[in-house]
């Protein structure tokens, strides 16, 4: 494993091609990491099987590699370090820390009914926990974190590690993979803010050390919504060296770099035009 004072990640899943808004997180966290000397991995999130496009992994290594956003060490899958997840649960089970639940999302939504609180469009369905105290489930079931801190109960209540077709969740698999891969820094979307109180709280569960988050700004559409596959958003282009640089150009734009020598129409290379992109990185940072 990679030792390093500072050791970031970009972790996509690849259920399509990078667009713009996933290629500002990947520049802003590549500049991260290299604006501190640091590290930066590849994670490749491919747990959800089903919703992941044959070959976008390829196509996002290969937009990654034409933009210049070299990864330290070997590139990381995700569908191949199940075993790590099953051992972190299995210790959660055997401290108590997890019970199994056989709720369905209909049995969870008429359980909130009946407190009083309907559903809301977006909002996302807070556990009751109805299965906590019960006994001698068997599987097929899901597999719960016991939450006993009040806030994150009164948001989220005791959320999914392993579905009950067997699928281990985003929020147990990251953590596993940020602390045996010994992540220091995470460098993410802002629509992954709601995520980090649960992992901070899976991490103490687990007894692992808390990396450092920063959460950047999204790119929005016209319709003021998150670039995605869900809204159509398109993959960028990097079948050239001219389309490669406009593509990070509108990232670092986004992403409040101001160096007037990043904009030029006949900016240079690509390796040139990152390394100006570092040290104007590097400067914002200084300068904050």
């Amino acid at each position: 494993m990679l030792t390093c004072n500072y050791l970031g990640r970009f972790a996509p899943s690849p259920t399509g091609a990078l667009h713009a808004g996933s290629l500002a997180t990947a520049l802003g966290s590549w500049l991260h990491a290299r604006a501190h000397n640091g590290k930066w991995l590849l994670r490749i999130e491919d747990l959800d099987l089903p919703r992941c496009i044959p070959g976008a992994d390829k196509m996002i290594i290969q937009q990654l590699m034409a933009c210049g956003l070299e990864w330290d060490g070997d590139i990381e899958y995700q569908s191949k370090r199940t075993a790590f997840y099953q051992s972190a649960l299995n210790e959660l089970i055997n401290s108590q820390k997890s019970f199994a639940c056989r709720c369905t999302r209909k049995q969870i939504e008429d359980a909130l009914l009946s407190l009083g609180h309907k559903k809301q469009r977006h909002e996302e369905l807070m556990y009751p926990g109805t299965c906590r105290d019960k006994k001698d489930i068997v599987e097929p079931c899901a597999w719960r974190l016991r939450v006993d801190d009040e806030d994150l109960r009164k948001t989220v209540g005791d959320f999914v590690l392993r579905r009950a077709d067997g699928i281990f969740t985003y929020q147990l698999a990251v953590v596993v993979d940020d602390a045996l891969q010994g992540i220091t820094h995470i460098v993410r979307g802002a629509d992954l803010l709601d995520n980090t109180p649960r992992q901070i709280y899976l991490q103490k569960q687990l007894g692992y050390k808390q990396p450092q988050y920063l959460h950047l700004p999204l790119v929005l559409d016209e319709n003021n919504e998150k670039l995605s596959k869900q809204t159509l958003a398109k993959a960028i282009h990097t079948d050239s060296p001219e389309n490669c640089l406009k593509a990070l150009q509108a990232a670092a734009k986004h992403l409040g770099l101001n160096d007037e020598r990043l904009y030029q129409e006949n900016a240079s290379r690509v390796s040139k035009w990152l390394e100006i992109a570092i040290e104007n990185y590097r400067a914002i940072l200084k300068s904050e």
